[in-house]
C-alpha cells in the first residue's frame, strides 16, 4: 500500500511538471514561427507586399461587386469594370502629380534655402550646436594619418538602379491589379474552399460564419476609409487652391494617401504644408492660413466624420497603431506604413471571432469598445 501511495504521488507530482514542460515548449516553437514570420515577410516582401496589397484591394471593392450583383451584374463583369477604373484612377493620378512631383525634387534645394531663410530667427539658439559638431568633425579628420585615404564608395550605375526600381514598381503594381481583379472574379470560391477544409457540419458552418463577418467588416471599414480620405483630400485641394497654395492637387492626394496613418499622416501634411506655405506666401499670418485650413479639416474628420460613418467598433487604441506603424514602416517601409492599420484592423477582427485570441483582440480595441475577456463578438451584440 506503501508503494502504491508513494507511486501516485509521484505521478501527481510529475503531471505540473509535464504541463509546465509543455507549456514552455509550445511557446518556444510559437515564439520561433514568429520569428520566422517576420524573417520571411523581411525578405520576401518583393512577393508579399503586392499580394496582401491586391488583397486589401479587393476588400475595399468588395461592396460595389456585391452591389452590382444584386443589380444583375456578373460578378467577372463588375470586377473587370472596377479594376480597370483602379488602373485609370492611379495612371491620371500618376500622370497628374508627375511635374509637381518633379518640380518639387528639382527645387528642394531652394525650398530649403528659402526655409532656412524665413527660420533664420529660430537657428540662433542652434548654431552654436551646429558649430561645435563641425569642429569635432574637423579634428577627427585632422587626427587621420597622413598616409590613409579616405575611401568613399560611390553609388555605381545610378541610371540601372533607377531603371530596376521602376521594373520593380511596374511589375508589383501588375501584380495587384491583376490579383485582385481574380479574387473579385472569383465569387464565391474562396468560401467554398474553406467549407470543404473542414469535415464536420457545425465547423463548415462556424468557419464559413465567420469568413463572411470577417470579409464583411473590413471591406466595410477599408472602403468607407478610402471614400473619407479621397474626400478628404478633395477638400483639402480646393480649400488650398482657393488659398492660392502653389500644387494643391499634389497636397490634396498627399493629404488622402497619408491619412492611412492616424495621426503620424496628419502631422506630416500639417508640416509640409507649413514649410511650402512659408516660402510662398511673404505675410507669416497668411502662411500660416493653408496648414490651419488642413488641421481644421483633419480635426473635423477624424472627431467627427470617420467615428460616425465608420462605427466605433472597429477603433483600434492609440499605442496599438503607433506600434503597428512603427513595426511594418520597418519592415516595408513607407507602404508597410500605409497598410499598416488596414492589416491590424483585419487581425482586430480575427481576434474578436476566436475565444483563444480575445486577449489580443482586447488590447487591440480602444477603450469604449473593448470585448470583455470570456465573451465573444456574437455575444457582445446580442448583450
Amino acid at each position: 500500500m506503501k508503494i502504491e501511495s508513494a507511486g501516485v504521488a509521484a505521478g501527481d507530482a510529475a503531471t505540473p511538471n509535464s504541463q509546465a514542460d509543455t507549456h514552455l515548449i509550445r511557446s518556444l516553437v510559437i515564439g520561433i514561427f514568429i520569428f520566422m514570420a517576420v524573417d520571411a515577410l523581411f525578405f520576401a516582401r518583393d512577393f508579399f507586399m503586392p499580394v496582401i496589397l491586391a488583397f486589401l484591394l479587393a476588400l475595399t471593392l468588395r461592396p460595389v461587386v456585391r452591389f452590382l450583383k444584386k443589380h444583375g451584374v456578373p460578378e467577372a463583369a463588375s470586377a473587370t469594370m472596377l479594376v480597370l477604373l483602379a488602373v485609370g484612377a492611379v495612371a491620371s493620378a500618376g500622370y497628374l502629380l508627375s511635374d509637381p512631383i518633379v518640380q518639387l525634387i528639382s527645387n528642394a534645394p531652394s525650398i530649403g534655402q528659402k526655409l532656412s531663410e524665413r527660420l533664420s530667427d529660430l537657428k540662433h539658439p542652434f548654431e552654436r550646436f551646429i558649430e561645435i559638431s563641425h569642429q569635432v568633425e574637423s579634428a577627427t579628420d585632422a587626427t587621420q594619418e597622413p598616409g590613409v585615404q579616405k575611401v568613399v564608395v560611390a553609388p555605381s550605375g545610378i541610371v540601372s538602379q533607377a531603371a530596376g526600381n521602376l521594373l520593380s514598381v511596374g511589375t508589383s503594381i501588375t501584380i495587384i491589379f491583376v490579383l485582385s481583379l481574380f479574387i473579385l472574379a472569383s465569387g464565391t470560391m474562396i468560401y467554398e474552399k474553406i467549407i470543404q477544409s473542414f469535415p464536420k457540419l457545425s465547423d463548415k458552418k462556424r468557419a464559413l460564419q465567420v469568413a463572411y463577418d470577417v470579409e464583411r467588416e473590413i471591406s466595410h471599414y477599408l472602403f468607407t476609409v478610402a471614400v473619407i480620405n479621397t474626400g478628404l483630400g478633395s477638400v483639402i485641394a480646393l480649400g488650398l487652391w482657393a488659398l492660392g497654395m502653389p500644387n494643391p492637387l499634389l497636397w490634396g492626394a498627399a493629404a488622402a494617401l497619408l491619412n492611412f496613418l492616424p495621426y503620424i499622416g496628419a502631422l506630416i501634411t500639417i508640416v509640409l504644408v507649413a514649410a511650402i506655405g512659408l516660402i510662398s506666401f511673404d505675410s507669416l499670418p497668411y502662411a500660416l492660413l493653408p496648414p490651419a485650413f488642413v488641421l481644421l479639416c483633419d480635426v473635423l474628420e477624424g472627431q467627427f466624420v470617420t467615428p460616425t460613418v465608420v462605427g466605433r467598433r472597429l477603433e483600434i487604441n492609440s499605442v496599438a497603431i503607433f506600434i503597428a506603424i512603427a513595426f511594418w514602416s520597418w519592415l516595408w517601409g513607407f507602404i508597410g506604413a500605409v497598410m499598416a492599420v488596414p492589416l491590424l484592423v483585419v487581425i482586430k477582427v480575427f481576434c474578436d471571432h476566436f475565444e483563444a485570441l480575445q486577449h489580443l483582440g482586447n488590447f487591440l480595441a480602444a477603450q469604449d469598445n473593448a470585448v470583455p475577456v470570456g465573451e465573444s463578438a456574437e455575444q457582445t451584440k446580442d448583450g
